[in-house]
């Protein structure tokens, strides 16, 4: 059952930005986000296509590997379990360039190479990880939602996520993003794929 705080703010997402002229599955991501964020600007920015969102709640819906990057995007998320590496990474750390965002998403793709969803909303070393795993073929996503956030590497390592052939994708163009927009993101393609599944 739906919160009457969450029905009120979506009333009041709607009158402040105008949705209507997105495709469905776009919207209901997008109306998330800015329900998560209370920033209407994500309205702007954030890139997907439906066949990705599609891809991405079908994915959930069939109980595939959820993967982040960090603690706090996989605090955030609902209604599934979600496996962050940084632990084993912390264990298996040895000196080298990796960051240990980094190192975690490579020990995360070597356990699941084919078909989970892999979240990155901290770390722009995650994605930049997680895309030369893609480039290199020993990783093949179900889907990539990668928005983190910052102001080193976060806008060129979305960008880089854009213009990855072969993957589908959701990310948002600049430094904006952070964990609770990843966070929004999935619990939006949760309820998608339990919707699709009734």
């Amino acid at each position: 059952m739906t919160h009457p705080i969450e029905i009120e703010s979506y009333r009041r997402l709607e009158a402040r930005v105008d949705l209507a002229q997105l495709p469905p599955g776009t919207r209901a991501v997008v109306a998330r986000v800015i329900h998560a964020t209370a920033d209407v600007d994500f309205a702007a920015s954030l890139q997907m296509t439906e066949d990705s969102v599609a891809a991405g709640a079908a994915a959930l819906a069939a109980h595939s590997p959820v993967i982040v990057d960090v603690e706090m995007v996989r605090a955030g998320i609902s209604g599934l379990d979600a496996e962050c590496h940084l632990g084993r990474a912390r264990a298996a750390r040895v000196s080298g360039t990796h960051t240990l965002s980094a190192l975690a998403m490579q020990l995360a793709a070597e356990k699941h190479p084919d078909g989970a969803v892999f979240v990155v909303g901290c770390a722009p070393t995650a994605l930049d990880q997680l895309l030369d795993l893609v480039d290199s073929g020993a990783v093949r996503p179900a889907l990539v939602v990668g928005v983190p956030v910052g102001f080193v590497g976060a806008t060129e390592a979305k960008d880089r996520l854009r213009r990855t052939t072969g993957v589908k994708s959701i990310s948002n163009v600049g430094e904006r993003g952070g964990s609770a927009v990843a966070a929004a993101i999935v619990n939006a393609l949760v309820r998608l794929g339990d919707a699709q599944s009734v």
